[in-house]
């Protein structure tokens, strides 16, 4: 049934298929990486937008007077300040166990002192 012609034509079919398909992939990545190109423009263009504001807003006397007083406790010399404590507020506040609690040179030190003794477990 099969005819040489027929077998002819499926293998030029054949060849045509497989030299098309390495350039569509490579299309079809091209697209995708623009695609991905053109997300992060715009997430960086999100980003300048608001970096521009955040300059604005430095750049008002008002806005850096008001940051000062709140975060940094900045008064005029004239002014006194009163820093409430609520009672118990010490008791609340928890050491974070994953925070060091010496220095990291004493750390160190520590460490170098443990892989110098010998692991009495271990023979020679």
């Amino acid at each position: 049934m099969l005819t040489s012609r027929a077998a002819i034509l499926a293998l030029v079919i054949c060849v045509i298929a497989l030299s098309l398909a390495y350039p569509l992939r490579e299309y079809i990545m091209q697209r995708a990486q623009i695609s991905q190109l053109r997300e992060e423009r715009t997430r960086m263009e999100d980003n300048v937008a608001e970096l521009r504001e955040r300059e604005e807003a430095l750049n008002d006397e008002a806005y850096v007077e008001r940051e000062a007083r709140a975060r940094l406790h900045f008064q005029y010399p004239d002014e006194t300040a009163y820093i409430v404590v609520r009672p118990g507020a010490e008791d609340e506040e928890e050491i974070d166990p994953s925070e060091p609690k010496d220095p990291w040179f004493t750390e160190l030190w520590r460490s170098v002192e443990e892989a110098d003794r010998p692991d009495p477990d271990e023979g020679l």
